[in-house]
C-alpha cells in the first residue's frame, strides 16, 4: 500500500503534535499504513499543495492550509468538501464546540472545506515583569509624564518601545516579523489600517487601499520598523516564528504577533520568560477601536487522495477535545472553547481564556480568489516603504493600479 502523506506547516509544536496524534490514532484503530509527514515553510506549502496541484493529484492526503488560501483551494477544487462526511459522522460537539469565528472562513458556497486546527488572533504580547517593575514605572513617568501601562495608542507604543530599548542588555523595545513572505507585513499593514478606522474594501466590496488612512498606516509602520532606537535589529529577517522565538528568549519588551507565540513562552524549553508574559488588545488611534486579525489553520483533505475515509477518520481524531488540548501543551493553540477555558491550561498559560476577547474584535481578510496575489502586491509595497524613500501615497497609488489589473 502507498504511503499516507501529510503536508505540515513547519513549526516544531505542529510537527510533534501531529506525530503523537498519528501514533495514537494508529494504535486505537489498528491502522498500519506508513505515514510521511513533510514540514514545509509557508511559501513552499502553498506551492506544493495548490500551485503544483499536490492536493488535486493525490500527492498529499491531508494538508495544513490557512484561511488566506482556503477560498483559492476550494475554487481550484483542490480540497474536499467534508459536508457528507460530517453529516454521517460529525466531529465531537460539532459545531458548538468552537467559536463561530473559527467556522466561517472554510464555509464556501455551502460546502465545508476543512476543520479548525490551530488559531490565535493577533495581539500585543508584552513582558509584564518589566511593565510592573517599580523602578521602571518611576523612570518612565519622569521621562514621559504618564503611567507605564501597555500602550493604548500607537504614539504610546513608540514611546514605550524606545524606553525599553537597551541593546547593551540584548533587550529591544519591540520585535517585528519583516521577512517578505506575503504574510506578516501584509497582516501588520492591515492591523495599522483597521486600528485607524480604515478598510481594505470600498462600498462595492472591491479592494481599495488608496486612501488617507492607508497613507497614515504605511507612514507609521515604515517609521517604527526603521526606528533603530526601538526595534530588534533582527526584525528585517524574521518571519513570525523567528520573531516569536526572539521574544520567548527575552530579547524584546513587546511584540505584535499571533497569540500562539505568547502561549509558546509558557511551554517551550527555550523560553526565558515563563510566567513573565501577558497579552492585551492592540493599540489604536484615539478616535478608533482596537482590532485583531483572525487567520487560522485548517486540516484539509486533498480531492485527489485515495485514502479519503481514512483521512477524515484521522481528522475527527485530531480535533477531539483531548487532541486539541495536546496541541496546546505542545506549544500550538487549540481551537476549541473547552481548551480556552481548561483550568489546567490556564494554570500554565494564565491569559489563555482571553482568546474569546480577541475573537470578539477579530476581523478577517477579504474572501476573493485574487487575495493571494493582492497579498503579494501589498507585501512588496510594504517592503518598498521600509527600504526606500518613495512616499507612501505614491506606493499606495501604484499598488492600487496593480490590484485593479488583476481584476480586469
Amino acid at each position: 500500500m502507498e504511503k499516507f502523506r501529510i503536508a505540515v506547516r513547519k513549526f516544531s509544536p505542529f510537527e510533534s503534535t501531529l506525530q503523537k496524534l498519528w501514533d495514537a490514532f494508529c494504535v486505537k484503530n489498528n491502522v498500519n499504513i506508513e505515514v510521511e509527514m513533510i514540514p514545509l515553510e509557508l511559501h513552499d506549502l502553498y506551492e506544493e499543495t495548490i500551485t503544483h496541484n499536490g492536493l488535486k493529484n493525490g500527492k498529499w492526503d491531508i494538508a495544513h492550509l490557512n484561511t488566506d488560501w482556503i477560498f483559492d483551494a476550494a475554487n481550484e477544487k483542490a480540497v474536499l468538501d467534508l459536508t457528507s462526511f460530517i453529516n454521517q459522522n460529525p466531529p465531537q460537539d460539532y459545531p458548538q464546540g468552537w467559536h463561530q469565528s473559527l467556522l466561517n472562513l472554510q464555509q464556501i458556497n455551502s460546502g465545508t472545506y476543512g476543520l479548525p486546527f490551530h488559531d490565535g488572533p493577533e495581539c500585543l504580547i508584552y513582558r509584564k515583569d518589566l511593565f510592573e517593575d517599580a523602578a521602571e514605572k518611576e523612570n518612565f513617568k519622569k521621562q514621559f509624564g504618564y503611567e507605564l501601562f501597555p500602550p493604548k495608542t500607537w504614539e504610546q507604543f513608540t514611546q514605550i518601545a524606545s524606553f525599553f530599548n537597551r541593546p547593551a542588555a540584548n533587550l529591544y523595545g519591540c520585535v517585528f516579523a519583516n521577512f517578505p513572505d506575503g504574510h506578516n507585513m501584509v497582516f501588520d499593514f492591515c492591523l495599522q489600517l483597521w486600528t485607524r478606522g480604515g478598510s481594505l474594501l470600498n462600498d462595492k466590496n472591491q479592494i481599495l487601499i488608496n486612501h488617507n488612512q492607508a497613507v497614515e498606516a504605511l507612514d507609521y509602520y515604515r517609521n517604527i520598523v526603521n526606528n533603530k532606537k526601538a526595534v530588534h535589529p533582527g526584525s528585517k529577517n524574521f518571519g513570525s516564528v523567528e520573531a516569536g522565538m526572539a521574544f520567548a528568549e527575552g530579547q524584546a519588551a513587546m511584540a505584535i504577533n499571533w497569540f500562539g507565540f505568547a502561549s509558546m513562552c509558557e511551554v517551550i524549553d527555550e523560553s526565558k520568560v515563563k510566567g513573565r508574559v501577558d497579552i492585551t488588545q492592540l493599540p489604536h488611534n484615539p478616535n478608533h477601536n482596537t482590532a485583531s486579525l483572525n487567520v487560522y489553520w485548517l486540516y484539509t483533505i486533498g480531492t485527489g487522495s485515495k485514502n479519503q475515509q481514512l483521512a477524515y477518520d484521522f481528522l475527527r481524531f485530531a480535533t477531539t477535545p483531548e487532541s486539541d488540548k495536546l496541541l496546546t501543551t505542545e506549544g500550538g493553540i487549540g481551537c476549541r472553547k473547552s481548551t480556552w477555558n481548561d483550568p489546567e491550561i490556564n494554570k500554565t498559560i494564565p491569559y489563555y481564556h482571553k482568546l474569546e476577547m480577541l475573537h470578539e474584535n477579530a476581523l478577517t481578510l477579504p474572501q476573493t480568489p485574487i487575495w493571494p496575489k493582492v497579498a503579494e502586491l501589498i507585501d512588496q509595497m510594504v517592503l518598498k516603504a521600509i527600504e526606500t524613500e518613495i512616499p507612501s501615497k505614491t506606493l499606495l497609488e501604484e499598488t492600487q493600479e496593480n490590484i485593479e489589473k488583476l481584476t480586469n
